[in-house]
């Protein structure tokens, strides 16, 4: 019994020695790791693919890039020129017309064979192919995580005959001898989406697109419904693509089976699709297409000077993008535009950081920033690679003291991240890892000011006896940097202004994007008299609606023109104006921009809505295109002038207070001072919305305020859940309502007992429409006077039919400058007729003309234009005809 103790005992006392050892063993081996990781740069023992390149044209440094000079190809001094931009210029001005890309028995199947090309013999041998050809496809995978510009890892090119998988890793410094054959300007290469494809060949080879047909600027002519390849593959060849695999790591040798057929596919039936879609242009386009025997222009097509041509159009498009120049994101400091990104991102709107935090929070993210942006141009490594920025925001919240807490913060900030490219990355970064002790000394405050943290890492890594590598990325980054000593205040002002510019920027071009035109807006069709005199220009619409009531004859069809078989009320000369009979282009009127154009209305909607029928012209004089920043100085222009009408009037902008007619007798018999009741209408439809969808989660401070507001609209009364969903209607307009129907789910998500059902219906079956009388109190622009009105606007759940009382204006709404213009035009009808309307439409266009000097005005557009006009038998506009539709209708 004893011996079976004292071999229990032992096997005891030897398995603790065995855990103690391997707990000793193991920390040993992590501490050793450690040293050996903060001692050397993980780049001395992994080589990238890039390390290979002899020469890079784009490196990491903060010098501008060089584009190729061709008088001088030894002198690489930076430009602005494009070194083929004549050649552009005149493929735009006189486009070719030879648009046939395929021969019909093209072998345009899956599974063709295909030529890798990875030597020089190999390649100038393609070089010599694409010079006897006529027209040649090409396609190019990048790769951009493991770089901090990101590098072309292999370009597809198709011929008729011939499939191409070029491997630019291994001819990255021969890829010029293909530069010959992309500058030929009588050689056309057709891309798909070529906007990036084109900065990414003259970043990395000095390669230049002459001549190019974009098949997805093809798909924007043609309004076709999806305008990606992977949708064209399959439209027109029946292909199915996995576009996950562009995602891949295209550095990797041997490509897998999969990665080679992705991109063969991407180039091979390039040429097919955009044959095919070059008939569809013919086939919409009247010059290339002369035995159509009807008008064939399509609405959301584009236009070329002053007629169509659709095959024109997209050449015209495709071409404009080799005009395009590569150019490096350059700060004023590293990494300034991230911090900036990141502070506007979480400072605006996002939880989790208090007031007294905010300004060490910033600090913080600041130098991470500048860290990370440094670091990656060391080691040619992309940001997101080398921190996250989710990393940054944590690291900053939490401020971790030792080196243990901030390998824990940054796992679980990686672990957290939701973007699928990430899922592949080490976290910590081997960046990171390797240099761990430098986040160390920016937590612990070591370092002050930003300028010292770029002096200390960069002669730490990069000078002598330097831990980091020398590449031809980054050799130059300490001779080139150009860093300006900067100060910590004047960095943060920087760093704000940015964070201005940056919204600004976006601002643009989410506007640009969302309500510039996306077809032209002058179709220049014609429409002539019975006895072939030209009466104007217009738009196709206006043409078939001619045609389809039997009124005219078409004519033309190159360019589209009608004969009027009645004789019109009025004729141009009638008017002694030739505006009506010039042809104008969609371009803007005050720069010339053709890019993207906006419609103007120079006499506001808020007056001319409640012209006199005849006094609203319905015609095109007033109505203008503009770019986004002359619409921008233009529309300042009109709000000013708005202003200085409204105090020369008396007639405020807004109406100034309303207050509910059930309670208005209170508040005027009351001793309360006019201008403490009502609320204005605005002010009182966001109190009840944000009561509404928040208001039991709000601070009670908040909540009382709205609360409060509410009740003085209600003249001071005690307010119900009804009251507040009453409110949220009060001066709407029927479209304005139709618009909060649409998101009441939204609205209404956090609200109870509301009214409305998920229909948007009231929830009685039997729909009720109430008209209600709503108090309008104006006070003028200084406040001094006050006058009672009465009103009438709708007040009714949303869904219900509409009843409209005597004399209201469904359009009007409270909430804009509606009710201010009714009251000035209304002015100037009663104490000056029609000559006031007419001098006030001139006021306007001069005030149009002062503010943005247009230079490219339509020949005939004159301030003292009349806009008066006489509307005949068959007008929509003559008020007879519409007095008959609307006895019909009823």
């Amino acid at each position: 019994m004893e011996d079976r103790v004292d071999i229990k005992l032992a096997f005891t006392t030897l398995a603790c020695f065995a855990a103690i050892s391997f707990l000793l063993s193991s920390q040993y081996i992590k501490q050793r790791r450690r040293k050996l990781a903060l001692s050397s740069c993980y780049l001395k023992t992994e080589i990238k693919p890039q390390d290979t390149f002899k020469r890079v044209l784009a490196d990491n440094s903060y010098s501008p890039f060089k584009h190729l000079k061709l008088n001088d190809l030894n002198n690489e001094t930076a430009s602005d020129c494009h070194p083929y931009g004549e050649e552009i210029a005149a493929l735009l001005e006189k486009p070719n017309m030879e648009f046939s890309f395929v021969k019909e028995n093209g072998n345009y199947k899956t599974g063709n064979p295909y030529v890798w090309v990875d030597t020089e013999a190999q390649l100038r041998d393609l070089a010599d192919e694409l010079s006897k050809v006529r027209v040649f496809a090409v396609d190019t995978e990048q790769h951009s995580i493991r770089s901090f510009l990101g590098f072309t890892a292999l370009i597809q090119i198709s011929t008729e005959k011939e499939d191409y998988l070029v491997d630019t890793i291994a001819l990255h410094d021969e890829m010029g001898i293909l530069r010959p054959a992309f500058a030929n300007p009588h050689i056309c290469k057709v891309f798909h989406g070529a906007d990036n494809d084109v900065l990414w060949l003259q970043r990395d080879f000095h390669v230049y697109v002459v001549n190019l047909f974009d098949t997805s600027k093809a798909c924007e002519v043609l309004s076709k419904p999806q305008k990606s390849l992977a949708y064209l593959l399959e439209a027109y060849c029946g292909v199915a693509t996995n576009k996950l695999l562009q995602r891949e790591d295209w550095r990797q040798r041997p490509l897998s089976e999969e990665m080679v057929e992705y991109a063969q596919t991407d180039a091979h039936f390039l040429l097919y699709i955009a044959d095919s879609l070059i008939a569809e242009l013919k086939e919409q386009d009247p010059v290339l297409h002369q035995n159509s025997k009807v008008i064939n222009v399509s609405e959301d097509s584009a236009s070329l000077d002053d007629n169509f041509h659709f095959v024109l159009e997209a050449s015209r498009r495709s071409n404009t993008t080799c005009l395009q120049l590569y150019s490096k994101e350059l700060e004023a400091f590293p990494g300034e535009s991230a911090a900036s990104s990141i502070l506007s991102r979480q400072l605006n709107g996002q939880p989790g950081i208090s007031e007294t935090a905010s300004e060490k929070f910033q600090d913080i993210v600041r130098k991470l920033c500048s860290w990370r942006d440094l670091m990656a141009r060391v080691h040619d490594e992309s940001l997101k690679y080398v921190l996250s920025d989710q990393a940054i925001i944590a690291l900053a919240s939490k401020v971790p003291s030792l080196e243990t807490e901030i390998y824990e913060v940054l796992s679980q900030a990686d672990l957290h991240t939701d973007s699928l490219s990430f899922s592949s990355f080490p976290s910590p970064s081997p960046v990171v890892s390797s240099h761990i002790d430098d986040l160390y000394c920016l937590f612990q405050d070591n370092i002050n000011n930003s300028e010292d943290i770029f002096l200390k890492i960069l002669q730490k890594h990069l000078g002598t006896n330097g831990s980091c590598p020398l590449s031809v990325y980054n050799y130059s980054l300490l001779a080139k940097s150009k860093i300006k000593a900067t100060n910590g205040s004047v960095f943060k002002q920087n760093a704000l202004k940015n964070v201005r510019l940056a919204g600004r920027k976006a601002s643009r071009e989410l506007f640009v994007q969302k309500f510039s035109c996306k077809s032209p807006v002058y179709h220049n069709c014609r429409i002539y008299a019975s006895d072939g005199r030209l009466l104007c220009y217009c738009d196709r619409r206006k043409l078939e609606w001619y045609l389809r009531r039997d009124l005219a004859k078409l004519v033309e069809e190159n360019p589209p023109a009608i004969m009027l078989l009645f004789e019109p009320k009025g004729r141009p000369e009638d008017e002694d104006n030739d505006f009506y009979i010039q042809s104008k282009k969609n371009i803007c009127v005050g720069c010339g921009e053709r890019s993207h154009y906006l419609r103007y209305r120079i006499i506001p909607s808020c007056y001319r809505i409640h012209f006199p029928e005849h006094l609203k012209s319905h015609r095109s004089h007033d109505i203008v295109l503009l770019c986004v920043d002359c619409h921008e100085i233009a529309h300042a222009s009109a709000e000013k002038h708005k202003r200085q009408i409204a105090a020369e009037f008396g007639i405020p902008l807004f109406v100034q207070k309303v207050v509910d007619p059930k309670e208005s007798e209170l508040v005027f018999d009351s001793t309360m001072n006019l201008e403490d009741s009502g609320v204005s209408p605005l002010q009182l439809r966001t109190a009840a919305m944000a009561l509404l969808r928040h208001g039991p989660r709000m601070p009670p401070k908040r909540r009382e305020e709205l609360i409060q507001i509410v009740m003085k609209y209600y003249g001071g009364r005690e307010i119900s859940q009804k009251d507040l969903e009453r409110a949220l209607l009060v001066g709407m307009s029927p479209h304005e309502r139709r618009k909060l129907e649409k998101k009441k789910g939204l609205s209404f998500r956090h609200s109870t007992g509301c009214a409305l059902d998920s229909k948007g219906g009231n929830s009685d079956k039997n729909r009720v429409s109430e008209t209600r009388e709503i108090s309008v109190l104006d006070t003028d622009v200084n406040g001094e006077s006050i006058s009672l009105s009465n009103g009438t606007v709708d007040s009714y759940c949303l869904g219900s039919e509409q009843t409209l009382g005597p004399g209201h204006n469904s359009k009007l709404s409270l909430l804009g400058h509606g009710p201010h213009g009714k009251r000035v035009v209304d002015y100037l009808l009663r104490e000056h007729r029609e000559d006031g309307i007419r001098q006030f439409c001139q006021r306007w266009r001069q005030v149009f003309v002062e503010s943005i000097r247009p230079r490219f005005l339509p020949a005939g557009w004159d301030v003292m234009h009349s806009g008066r006009r006489d509307f005949g038998e068959y007008s929509v506009y003559n008020p007879a005809k519409r007095a008959s539709e609307m006895d019909a209708a009823l």
